[in-house]
């Protein structure tokens, strides 16, 4: 019993695919999911032909964090990032991971990191001058807190990451839409900074126990500080391990953390090669099945909206030879 990713996806031209562009495709993107239990068939279904409704009060503050290292914060964080910039909302990504940052390498913007926030809060430079701008889509900008093997000074901490956003939400060029936070992994002290300006809060997992553990840890400690909008993406599933009952399916991880589901994020190949390019997958031409399910995510994210995982119907099993004689 699992639930199934979608296999039907309508592969739109590149034209068609950019959903900025003037003249948006007319064609419906429509997932389907066969289910087992039920005789009928339950559809998902995303109007590409239509911008998303942003809904909340901006900036939308948004934490990406797990607990586990190594399950997809920062590959989630760049691609839906820059999927909200494609469906054009002004976006901030500040890359929390103190010493280990990884979100410029992702988007391919390491070589024009030249100021931090930590330059920022030490008078070195304004804000404006750490905020790089992604040259494919201008209304996506990062910042990093600390440049790669630097120490965090002791000072540093839940006030000065409260006091960057609440700095873009006063800039004089407009506030963002959206800001996400790439918290780092663990739930120190790194965690706990990362976590205080935000809101709401999207939680990476992959359907192995051990993230699970952890990914349950990591939502009691949300709410105690008071997030309460918290969302899960479930990363890296592979619908073959699920159907041998090798993989727990998206229903199950559902049913233990009891979260609502932004999105299920398939295994595949396209994720490591983007991520050694420096090029986000959602960028690729023709789109992988991770890049549309990484759109769809976003698309979620801008309307408050979650998605529904259903049962599909297992692989059946082979009959040999004495199965004939009722073996």
């Amino acid at each position: 019993m699992a639930c199934r990713l979608p296999t039907n996806f309508v592969h739109l031209s590149p034209s068609s695919h950019s959903l900025p562009m003037a003249s948006p495709p007319t064609k419906t993107l429509s997932t389907t999911y066969f289910s087992r239990r039920r005789p009928n068939i339950t559809r998902a279904v995303l109007q590409w032909n239509r911008k998303p409704q942003l809904a909340g009060e901006t900036p939308r503050v948004v934490v990406i964090t797990s607990g586990k290292g190594g399950v997809g914060k920062t590959t989630t964080t760049a691609n839906i990032g820059l999927s909200l910039a494609r469906l054009g909302f002004s976006v901030v990504a500040i890359d929390a991971d103190v010493g280990l940052r990884n979100l410029d390498l992702l988007l391919g913007l390491e070589n024009r990191v030249n100021y931090t926030a930590v330059e920022v809060l030490n008078g070195d430079c304004r804000l404006d001058q750490a905020l790089v701008r992604d040259k494919r889509w201008p209304s996506f900008e990062l910042l990093c807190i600390s440049k790669p093997r630097s120490k965090l000074p002791l000072s540093f901490g839940s006030k000065a990451i409260t006091w960057l956003v609440d700095a873009l939400r006063s800039r004089t060029a407009g506030h963002p839409d959206f800001v996400l936070i790439d918290c780092p992994a663990g739930i120190d002290a790194g965690f706990i900074t990362a976590i205080a300006p935000a809101d709401e809060a999207v939680l990476v997992t992959t359907p192995d126990i051990t993230a699970l553990r952890d990914a349950d840890r990591v939502t009691g400690l949300l709410e105690c500080d008071g997030i309460r909008d918290i969302k899960m993406v479930v990363n890296r599933v592979r619908t073959d391990l699920i159907r041998g009952e090798d993989m727990m399916s998206v229903l199950d991880v559902q049913e233990m953390l009891g979260l609502p589901l932004l999105g299920v994020i398939p295994e595949d190949a396209e994720v490591i090669k983007s991520t050694n390019r420096g090029f986000p997958l959602v960028l690729n031409k023709p789109p992988a099945l991770a890049g549309l399910a990484f759109e769809q995510a976003a698309w979620r994210l801008v309307e408050q909206d979650s998605m529904t995982a259903v049962m599909v119907e297992e692989e059946p099993k082979k009959r040999g030879f004495f199965s004939f004689f009722g073996g």
